[in-house]
């Protein structure tokens, strides 16, 4: 999704971002919320328990594969393993994985031994007309929030909530899984455990990101308008940031505070994606079908079979066993 924008910023500005962005995001949208409007109607026939009670062991496989995968590109050191390490015993103890990203990124401030800060004094007429164009977005973003507090509440919360978790996920879209599982689950019981691994699971039939599962989540509470809220909240704090990073960035990265400082944060998620890892296997009740469908997944994925396949074949094998 970031990287659509960017190519459309770089082709036709804010607005070629924008087009990019939905244009990409949409095909999944629209299937997303199809899917969960047959799952709302049909969850509750035998052949798609069946099909669900084999998805969800898929799912930990495949969060359990994202977490091999982030700890073989973040984890280069033993700072970077104590980082992690740290945030998935505080994450374990029922810290909030926002404080834990924040912690982890002052921590890793801390072990800074360079000064090197970032000059981004420079302007130029295009980056005033950015600014222009992304406080005008953001001004139009505050507004419909003020609009969604005094008019529904209830779909004010899931939109602040869905907003904050975007600002905080960095690292991809598995990142915002610790957040979302945390937020939805375990602090608002929104939808039980299962049912969030059964969005995941229909999350990977579209072609899109994994936080499509907000569009399921926004569905389950407040049907399509909730999907609307949920998913636009999701990706909008990711745009607005690309947009207004890209004259900075090359600069930026270049600090060795901020490379520090988001090194540690990437850390800090494979610690995150452990212990939700460990949360969502508490979720499902083990036989020897759902341990054999969760180890086959995961070898797959460390084969670099692509998800569809391994979600599909899921379906198959528990439309077949379960």
């Amino acid at each position: 999704m970031q990287v659509s924008a960017y190519v459309g910023f770089r082709a036709k500005g804010v607005a070629g971002a924008a087009v990019s962005f939905i244009g990409f995001g949409l095909p999944a949208f629209l299937l997303m919320v199809g899917l969960s409007a047959f799952y709302v109607r049909s969850h509750t026939l035998a052949p798609v328990v069946a099909v669900f009670n084999g998805l969800q062991p898929i799912v930990v496989a495949i969060v359990a594969n994202a977490t091999v995968s982030f700890g073989k590109t973040s984890l280069r050191g033993f700072g970077d393993i104590m980082i992690a390490a740290t945030a998935a015993g505080l994450f374990g103890a029922g810290v909030s994985p926002i404080v834990v990203i924040l912690l982890a990124a002052l921590l890793g401030l801390v072990l800074c031994k360079k000064n090197s800060l970032p000059n981004l004094g420079e302007s130029s007429e295009v980056n005033s007309r950015l600014t222009r164009t992304l406080s005008l977005l953001a001004s139009a973003t505050a507004f419909a929030f003020v609009v969604l507090f005094v008019v529904e509440r209830k779909l004010f919360d899931l939109a602040a909530m869905m907003f904050r978790i975007d600002l905080f996920a960095f690292g991809g879209g598995f990142a915002s899984l610790p957040l979302m599982f945390h937020e939805i689950v375990e602090v608002r019981s929104w939808i039980d455990g299962q049912t969030f691994l059964n969005g995941i699971a229909l999350g990977q039939i579209t072609p899109g990101p994994i936080v499509i599962t907000a569009t399921f989540v926004g569905y389950m509470l407040y049907g399509l308008l909730g999907a609307v809220v949920a998913t636009l909240s999701i990706f909008l704090p990711s745009f607005l940031i690309v947009n207004g990073m890209i004259p900075y960035f090359d600069r930026l990265r270049r600090s060795f505070y901020f490379s520090r400082a988001m090194g540690a944060i990437l850390c800090s998620f494979v610690g995150l994606l452990l212990t939700v890892t460990f949360r969502f296997a508490s979720n499902i009740p083990w036989d020897v079908a759902r341990c054999l469908l969760a180890a086959a997944a995961f070898v797959a994925l460390l084969f670099k079979v692509e998800i569809i396949w391994v979600v599909l074949m899921g379906i198959v094998l528990s439309a077949i066993l379960l």
